[in-house]
């Protein structure tokens, strides 16, 4: 349901913090392996990661938010917090309007259902009733190019095959809020192709736009604002031009600290 207010994002000092466990041996086959390979135990079993590191962010009707950052930075974790996927640690997150996360598409299918069973499935999940499940399953089915596969359990489709349906029953919802990050490897160049022009119709029927890329092409194409991330911070703000320049310093400065001293 569009709402009447406009679409906005707010973060205010948010944080994420997860495990990361060190020691593997948990079990009886990790203390075989330890034992005929001499691998040690290690002093210290777990530690705290910051995915996100007291970030505040706002983000207005008829913005169009790039991402960016190097591996590790944060960028994808932010995503999922802004789509609800993933819970902070710390903060507030308030979403006005409607959203549709294009993240790890394909990951609600349940692999022993059709794929005709997954587009009601994953419909509902998208927060559409039965009667408009029906109204697009033509549409869905026709553009994801499927054939008689339709009606066959999504365990014996190829991965591209699930990538066609998964992207086509996501992008068949009109959000206010579109929320992406890379995707489609999987996908044959002709699909590609005309889910570029999908997406675009998508993001121009948008009010907010916030994309992760590594194509600095389209972050500059796409975005009128973009944020750097690094470490789960924000360390630059500015315009595509501006913070695509501050990114390929920082990755270079990265690069530079990580070659070998002579």
């Amino acid at each position: 349901m569009t709402s009447t207010h406009p679409a906005q994002i707010r973060l205010k000092n948010v944080s994420l913090t997860y495990d990361l466990h060190l020691d593997r041996t948990n079990n009886l086959k990790e203390f075989v392996v330890n034992l005929f390979t001499g691998r040690k135990y290690v002093s210290t079993r777990k530690q705290k990661i910051n995915a996100i590191d007291n970030l505040s962010l706002d983000v207005n009707e008829g913005d169009r938010l790039g991402i960016i950052g190097l591996n590790g930075s944060g960028k994808s974790t932010t995503l999922k917090v802004i789509s609800g996927i993933l819970k902070p640690t710390k903060g507030t997150v308030e979403v006005q309007g409607t959203v549709q996360p294009l993240i790890e598409i394909g990951a609600g299918f349940d692999p022993e259902f059709t794929g005709r069973e997954n587009i009601y499935l994953n419909g509902y999940m998208l927060g559409f009733t039965k009667a408009e499940i029906r109204a697009k399953e033509k549409e869905i089915i026709e553009f994801a190019d499927l054939g008689d596969f339709i009606d066959s359990p999504i365990k014996y489709y190829s991965s591209g095959m699930s990538v066609r349906l998964a992207f086509t029953i996501a992008t068949s919802i009109k959000p206010e809020i579109l929320v992406f990050d890379e995707m489609l490897a999987a996908g044959d160049a002709q699909f590609m192709a005309r889910a570029k022009t999908r997406i675009d119709n998508l993001m121009d029927r948008s009010k907010i736009i916030v994309i992760v890329s590594h194509d600095m092409g389209l972050i500059e194409s796409t975005c009128n604002r973009v944020i750097v991330l690094n470490r789960g911070q924000r360390v630059f703000e500015g315009s595509p031009e501006d913070a695509i320049a501050y990114y390929h310093n920082q990755n270079a400065k990265s690069a530079l600290g990580a070659a070998p001293q002579c």
